[in-house]
């Protein structure tokens, strides 16, 4: 009887880390998105990031018409500018929100 409920146990404890763990394989090969997390964007931090576009961006060239291009666009812009304009990772975060966020 003993032997029983230990097999049982056992079966069930290897049902649970087959399920876990084929959750995990189909988790690690679905597409990721751009986006992780929600984030929220204050008026405060948009305003940042118009600041920081406006004075590193605007003392080496014209700015560019955020809606000039898509969201999409913007992320090659800023992955080859950012470094001219020697922004750190958050300053280049806020920046892209900033653009994207206009209307």
């Amino acid at each position: 009887m003993k032997n029983q409920k230990r097999s049982r146990n056992q079966t069930a404890h290897n049902l649970l880390i087959a399920v876990f763990g084929a959750a995990g394989l189909m988790a690690s090969c679905s597409p990721k998105s751009a986006v992780k997390g929600t984030k929220v964007m204050t008026a405060e931090y948009l305003s940042q990031g118009k600041v920081i576009f406006d004075n590193s961006c605007g003392k080496c060239h014209d700015l560019p018409n955020p809606k000039d291009h898509s969201a999409q666009n913007w992320v090659g812009i800023m992955n080859s500018m950012a470094p001219k304009a020697k922004l750190n990772d958050t300053q280049h975060q806020m920046v892209y929100d900033y653009i994207v966020s206009v209307k």
